[in-house]
């Protein structure tokens, strides 16, 4: 993945993994509503001291758990495979993907440097919805952005986000389908192991 399109990735899981709603609302009220939670954390002057790295990195963390449906997501990055994984072992990949995504892009949210974004339509086919949004950089260039949600109860959960055409869910599928085609699930599980370890 090239530097532009993880720049892009971050700019919208800035934007868009964030905490549900606490009210009913469409897909694009629920995703402007959390926009500004997250922006909280991220800008919170009383957390910007390196003593509250560990808090800020909570905070966040804690936030996209509520807004992103990571089992959808695991799933769908999966793909055939899923089908034939035991309940443990379901679990143990929905953690690994989680925390994949949370060292390879939420780490880096707090390089958050003013990025807008703007609503400019929204579709809703019975519990799914896509959200079509535009992201202004700080370089002033835009980047389109669409929002795949589900509905849960009175939630609208994020389970993929494509970026100038490029889906997260495709992206990972098809690394994920590449290791499985010269190797084995095992591998697989043990490469995302690899990939998560503290530094």
């Amino acid at each position: 993945m090239g530097k532009r399109s993880q720049l892009s990735w971050l700019v919208v899981l800035v934007l868009a993994l964030l905490p549900a709603s606490v009210y009913a609302g469409t897909p694009t009220e629920q995703l402007k509503d959390t926009t500004d939670k997250i922006l909280a954390i991220v800008t919170d002057p009383a957390l910007k001291d390196e003593s509250k790295a560990q808090e800020r990195k909570a905070l966040i963390r804690k936030a996209v758990d509520e807004r992103f449906d990571w089992e959808e997501l695991s799933r769908r990055a999966l793909g055939r495979h899923w089908a034939g994984r035991t309940e443990e072992e379901k679990k143990t990949f929905v953690d690994l993907f989680g925390k994949l995504l949370e060292r390879t892009y939420l780490d880096k949210v707090e390089g958050y440097s003013g990025e807008k974004v703007s609503y400019v339509g929204e579709t809703v086919d019975g519990e799914y919805s896509t959200v079509e949004a535009r992201v202004l950089t700080a370089q002033k260039t835009e980047v389109p952005v669409l929002y795949r949600m589900k509905k849960k109860g009175s939630e609208w959960m994020v389970y993929d986000i494509s970026i100038e055409g490029v889906s997260l869910v495709a992206n990972y599928r098809s690394q994920f389908q590449s290791i499985l085609a010269r190797s084995s699930y095992d591998e697989l599980v043990r490469t995302l192991r690899e990939r998560t370890k503290e530094k």
